[in-house]
């Protein structure tokens, strides 16, 4: 059996210069070329291609050629704007964590500062309560007896789609909730803000400690 693509563990990248047939004999650009020819080919659909163009395009706009060297200069905020102009967007989409609301609030009006028109919709949407999705009374955040409302991204990404956005942007949807709101939301989306409840929504802080103070991070057990 073939062994599986583990880039992360590349010990000569070459993908990112025109070199690349120097890499590994188990590099992914060699041995899943056919894999490649077969998304190659989904660029050449005039929207899609238009998308990757304005992305790099993006890409190449967030750096300053200064005299002390290259420097970056735009928070993702901007770039979200930026990109959704490039993109002549006008209805935009966000779909946000109850728990985030002032951000979400925030963005909205940086957005509607812009001149786009800004649907918002909350994980809580439907007051649906936590028992329909199986949770027992032990599973509640506050505890047996108390009401919880479950998050909902399925119907937050299906009110969107009935709202016709053109883009969405994801602001501190769980892990899981984001997956399901990715899956059922037609306009493609982003993400601002990816939830970390311990390291104030900076998920990289958790890679940055994982060798000292969140060394606990890197233990090994097994996958049951």
């Amino acid at each position: 059996m073939a062994e599986q693509v583990e880039c992360t563990k590349c010990a000569k990248v070459v993908c990112d210069s025109e070199h690349f047939s120097e890499g590994a004999a188990d590099c992914p650009t060699r041995t899943k070329q056919h894999v490649v020819d077969e998304a190659l080919a989904e660029y050449e659909k005039p929207e899609l291609r238009e998308f990757a163009r304005q992305a790099s395009i993006q890409e190449f706009e967030c750096y300053m050629n200064l005299p002390e060297g290259v420097t970056p200069r735009n928070p993702r905020v901007e770039e979200v704007a930026q990109f959704a102009k490039k993109m002549g967007y006008k209805k935009l989409g966000i779909a946000f964590c109850s728990g985030l609301r002032s951000e979400a609030r925030l963005l909205a009006t940086i957005l509607e500062n812009r001149g786009f028109q800004v649907v918002s919709i909350c994980c809580k949407v439907g007051g649906v309560p936590k028992e329909r999705i199986g949770i027992e009374e032990e599973q509640k955040i506050g505890g047996p007896g108390v009401w919880e409302t479950m998050c909902n991204p399925i119907s937050q990404a299906k009110i969107l789609n009935s709202e016709h956005t053109e883009f969405n942007i994801v602001v501190g949807l769980c892990v899981g909730h984001d997956s399901l709101f990715f899956k059922y939301a037609d306009a493609p989306v982003t993400v601002l803000i990816a939830k970390d409840r311990v390291f104030g929504h900076n998920p990289a802080a958790g890679l940055y400690l994982s060798g000292s103070y969140y060394r606990k991070l890197r233990r090994k057990e097994p996958l049951e």
